[in-house]
């Protein structure tokens, strides 16, 4: 295939030195006589090419013009849509990448996919495999024979089970301590970041049936979405169940005799531990755990259990002997759901999740864990919810395609990038270098200051005048805001608005992350 690349002066020889050796498609080059790639315009290109100039392949020894070209790649940055060159060239025209040391990875694929003629094509490639990622999981989703099987089942209407990817349940830690809204906020903000079902957490070693069964009513009029109960107090649980929750956390040795003829009645399934916490009995072993588990699982025949072989905290006894004790008891008991609880590694550890979340999810994969239990307890894991859910995706499709959990169209990469991002080199050496210096100085603005916050999943800059708020611009993004306020003339000073851009981009990073953003404080 001939293939025209467009492109700026200034990434004209970064262009050059990515594809002089490449082999798959003749390359031919043209640059605009401007230097920024991005300044590009449709006419400027459209009036270059009618010129009918012989082109130069840059891998190979031989010329064309523009007559003979199968498909033109303009600079990814450019703000039209390339249809009017198509429509005016007769040539198909699409936008590259966004940034030219990538043009080698978009020539590799072209023909295997059509770009866009409005969004640059590395972007565009990205959001195609995001989608099909998704879409091959949703079939999976969406397919009921594997529910005949006994390693899968239905937890409310939340398919679970080794054909399904592994579901995540979000965790409410202390929720009788909340009030309606935060509740409402709290369900809410795991529902949009992809939780499977939703877990109410009661206090531990306290009695409160009253608000078990209010809680688990309120989930279950409001949301259509599995909702479980943790506690292993007998009380609790009688009043969830009269409520309809989906699955009881937990039974154990100590309360199983109380509560099981309820679960059996209703059919309400139950995660199992192996534990006996009545009498403190608490096995340490491997091998203790598996049998106490298998015993008890034993005994709750009638029901569907959800093994959990409880997931230790790194040194506390050993992350790595319950690994092993969940390998072993899901080697023995393949039909057996297990669960995972994630957060009690993340919770219990200084780094931040999403790396952590990453792993443990494939570990889980690997073992055959269903279900992946976590709270947000913290700061620091915030969003560890979606980030299982994207590591939940990741590891199903890896499973599905036998392959490494690298580039399947979903990722956690967030504050690194997945492969070197080359910049143009720009030739300063003959022009003045000057060192910048900050004096400090702050001369008010007469049209008022700016208090930035970052709350209820937006950032919010409350303008004052002298010491009274008056009006409060909101957006997602810091570009919205600064834009907001230049529309409507509200910064005079130079400093000022560049100040507030500073500000602004700092709250949208934080806001991104999860981080705390405080006005005038570095976020790292």
């Amino acid at each position: 295939m001939k293939i025209l690349i467009i492109t700026g002066l200034l990434a004209k020889e970064t262009i050059i030195q990515n594809i002089k050796t490449y082999k798959k498609h003749e390359i031919y080059l043209k640059s605009i006589n401007t230097p920024i790639a991005a300044f590009i315009t449709n006419n400027m290109i459209i009036n270059t090419l009618k010129k009918e100039e012989t082109l130069y392949s840059i891998n190979t020894n031989k010329t064309t013009n523009i007559n003979y070209i199968d498909l033109i790649l303009t600079p990814g940055l450019t703000r039209q849509d390339t249809k009017k060159i198509k429509n005016t060239i007769k040539k198909q025209t699409y936008k590259g990448p966004s940034n030219a040391a990538d043009i080698k990875i978009t020539l590799d694929i072209i023909e295997k996919t059509e770009l866009s003629t409005t969004k640059p094509a590395d972007k565009y490639i990205i959001e195609q495999q995001e989608k099909q990622a998704l879409k091959t999981i949703t079939e999976y989703e969406e397919d009921n024979k594997p529910l005949q099987k006994p390693n899968n089942t239905l937890i409310g209407n939340c398919k679970i089970g080794s054909d399904y990817p592994m579901r995540i349940l979000s965790e409410i830690p202390n929720a009788p301590q909340l009030n309606e809204k935060e509740l409402h906020n709290k369900i809410q903000h795991y529902i949009n970041s992809g939780a499977d079902m939703i877990d109410i957490g009661m206090y531990a070693g306290e009695n409160h049936p009253k608000e078990a069964y209010s809680l688990i009513k309120t989930v279950k009029e409001n949301y259509d979405i599995p909702v479980s109960i943790d506690t292993l107090n007998p009380e609790e649980i009688k009043e969830a169940i009269k409520a309809e929750v989906d699955l009881v956390l937990s039974l154990d040795h100590g309360n199983y005799k109380k509560t099981l003829p309820l679960l059996e009645d209703t059919q309400t399934s139950a995660v199992i531990l192996p534990t006996n916490y009545k009498k403190g009995i608490i096995p340490q072993t491997p091998k203790e755990k598996i049998i106490s588990l298998e015993k008890l699982e034993n005994k709750c025949k009638n029901i569907t259990v959800i093994a959990d072989p409880i997931l230790d905290p790194i040194n506390s006894n050993s992350t790595t002997e319950s690994i092993i004790t969940c390998f072993n008891y899901k080697k023995r008991n393949p039909n057996t759901l297990l669960f995972f609880g994630v957060g009690n590694v993340t919770e219990l550890l200084d780094s931040d999740s999403n790396g952590v979340n990453a792993v443990l999810s494939g570990i889980g994969m690997e073992i055959g864990v269903n279900i992946l239990f976590t709270p947000e307890a913290s700061k620091k894991t915030y969003n560890s919810v979606k980030e299982l859910k994207t590591a939940s995706n990741m590891m199903f499709l890896s499973k599905i395609k036998n392959t490494i959990p690298k580039n399947l169209g979903l990722n956690l990469i967030t504050l690194k990038d997945s492969f070197n991002k080359e910049d143009i080199h720009i030739d300063t050496s003959n022009i003045s270098h000057i060192t910048a210096k900050s004096d400090g100085f702050f001369l008010p603005d007469r049209k008022g200051s700016f208090k930035i916050i970052v709350e209820d999943n937006k950032i919010k800059a409350i303008q004052y005048n002298k010491f009274t708020p008056i009006l409060v611009i909101e957006s997602k993004t810091a570009r919205a805001m600064y834009e907001e306020l230049i529309r409507r003339n509200l910064v005079s000073r130079l400093e000022h608005a560049a100040y507030l851009g500073m500000e602004l981009e700092k709250a949208e990073i934080a806001l991104k992350l999860g981080k705390k953003y405080m006005q005038d404080f570095e976020i790292f």
